[in-house]
């Protein structure tokens, strides 16, 4: 660890603290006007504006105190991407509370470990997830106050529910003025649980602080203005949405919320892209690609050629990519980070000093590294020995990362095996260029070891993906009697193609060696998630344990 001095004395205003309150609220000072479309829950397209926004957030907040919230409790959301769950963002680390992002993805039992393990004692539910929220009552009593968000008056909703609250009912007796407290910025304003597939979720709690320098390195590493329109995608749950509703208004940008949408409707996502003409979203490309289906099927190709979307979760395939910019002009970003990073760490922008260096192929092929590290964080290689390895594109080590949005610990864990000399351990393994960009290469419990030598699932994967008759494809070692283990590849065809595994074969050995190949190229339905929607390798594993026994 680097010494720790401390220098002469300033004349800044360092005892300003950052907040998130202040976002908004400097946001409407100067952008009062600025729209924030949203759909509701019947599906049908609305409009307010900042200004108003401001003063459902300041009667949301005096809503929360009315019921007893303190600075220091925590405040559960259940809820999609709505216009109260972005009200809620701002409203519940406004009075001092932390704002609990309960995942819909979450098994029953997860999801009341997490509300109970945070200590939450006041829970917003949507009324589409009333089911979910009867469940945890249940589960959780340690929750006072269940307060259910709906457009219809109580007496049409049945609930079984201990004395539910209704959030309209309550907010229209509120004022529509609040006065914001000045709350330590180390304090929590947000928490999120890991959804890992091993063990009990994990809770990270973020600070104002952090989310704030976090929001300011967004904005500036994608040029986010006001003459932005933003599609907030990725699930508002989880994550904190990547950070992009803070991003949104720090930016005084233009907000769409889609509310509640699934992948069997990619059309709302889809045709919002077009009708708002959205120049910033994020998303996994689980949801892009069938989004590019959709927009294939439009009499003319829609003009995205500003649109900026930041694609995580799982490598982007170079297809993918390559077809939204030939169909749109828009531009797939890829980047990297976790639930405990806030979580944006790497953005794939190109350098302008390698523009001449490299061949179009070549610049395409670097779109599907994770990229750059963003301004303010550190991202390091740890190799086997506890040492950093040096960033020469060949060396593969864990990726560890530090920085003011970076977690140090887990909420009430001892988990200290997760970090390294004051760096989060990502459980990634990968390879950083001497040109600075990060790649990964695998997961730690995902990297094959046959024969002695090491084979990127990740790396097949993306090849098998790349072919165009497979719309998904997996890669798990299976033990082996005489290799210690041999990959399995899954494939998933593309609608309307069939694949033939001897074509696959041939494509995997343009870029693979023999020793490399899966022995076996499996077609299957579907392959199974985790709760969010990456490919669940554990129960791929588990599946194929026994494969090769006996051969």
């Amino acid at each position: 660890m680097s010494e720790f001095v401390t220098g002469h004395p300033s004349t800044h205003g360092d005892g300003y603290q950052l907040n998130t309150t202040n976002l908004f609220r400097q946001a409407v000072v100067t952008h009062p006007e600025q729209e924030i479309v949203f759909r509701d829950a019947a599906g049908a397209w609305r409009s307010t504006s900042y200004e108003a926004t401001w003063r459902r957030v300041a009667r949301t907040a005096n809503m929360l105190d009315g019921i007893g919230v303190r600075a220091g409790d925590v405040v559960g959301v259940l809820d999609w991407n709505h216009l109260r769950h972005f009200e809620l963002y701002w409203a519940i680390p406004g009075i001092g509370a932390v704002m609990l992002q309960m995942n819909l993805r979450l098994a029953a039992d997860d999801l009341a470990y997490v509300v109970e393990h945070a200590g939450a004692t006041v829970v917003c539910v949507d009324e589409s997830l009333l089911g979910v929220a009867e469940d945890l009552a249940a589960r959780c009593p340690q929750v006072r106050h269940w307060i259910v968000m709906s457009d219809r008056p109580p007496a049409e909703i049945e609930t079984s529910l201990p004395d539910p609250l209704d959030h309209e009912a309550l907010l229209a007796r509120q004022d529509e003025e609040f006065g914001w407290p000045v709350i330590d910025e180390t304090s929590a304003y947000s928490a999120c649980y890991t959804t890992g597939t091993t063990g009990r979720p994990k809770g990270v709690f973020y600070s104002h602080r952090g989310i704030v320098l976090h929001t300011m390195m967004w904005a500036a590493d994608q040029a986010v203005g006001d003459h932005d329109n933003v599609l907030l995608t990725t699930p508002m749950f989880h994550a904190q949405c990547w950070g992009l509703p803070q991003v949104a208004v720090y930016a005084r940008a233009r907000v769409v919320l889609p509310g509640r949408y699934s992948v069997e409707e990619i059309g709302v996502l889809a045709q919002a892209m077009v009708d708002y003409a959205v120049t910033v979203t994020n998303g996994a490309p689980a949801i892009f690609a069938p989004m590019l289906e959709y927009l294939r099927s439009l009499p003319e190709p829609p003009d995205l050629s500003r649109a900026r979307m930041i694609s995580g979760s799982t490598e982007p395939p170079l297809s993918l990519i390559r077809g939204f910019h030939d169909l749109t002009g828009a531009s797939i970003i890829h980047g990297y980070g976790a639930t405990e990073t806030t979580p944006l760490v790497t953005s794939n922008r190109p350098k302008p000093s390698l523009e001449e260096r490299l061949s179009e192929e070549q610049r395409w092929d670097l779109k599907r590294s994770q990229g750059l590290p963003v301004a303010g964080v550190d991202v390091r290689l740890l190799g086997s020995g506890g040492e950093f390895l040096p960033h020469d594109g060949k060396s593969a080590g864990e990726i560890c990362i530090r920085g003011p949005w970076i977690t140090e610990s887990y909420w009430k864990s001892d988990d200290e095996g997760k970090f390294h000399r004051g760096y989060w351990r990502s459980g990634d393994i990968g390879v950083i260029t001497s040109d600075g960009y990060l790649k990964i290469t695998d997961r730690l419990k995902d990297v094959i070891k046959s024969g002695g030598e090491w084979i990127s699932s990740i790396d097949l994967e993306n090849a098998l993906m790349g072919h165009p008759t497979v719309r998904q494809a997996a890669v798990v070692g299976a033990p082996h009697p005489r290799w210690q283990e041999r990959p399995v590849a899954l494939v998933v065809p593309e609608p309307g193609h069939e694949v033939d595994v001897d074509q696959l074969r041939t494509h995997l050995s343009a870029t693979f060696a023999k020793w490399q190949l899966p022995d076996e190229v499996l077609v299957v339905g579907e392959l199974p998630t985790t709760s969010v929607g990456k490919l669940d390798k554990k129960v791929l594993r588990e599946e194929y344990a026994d494969f090769y026994s006996g051969r």
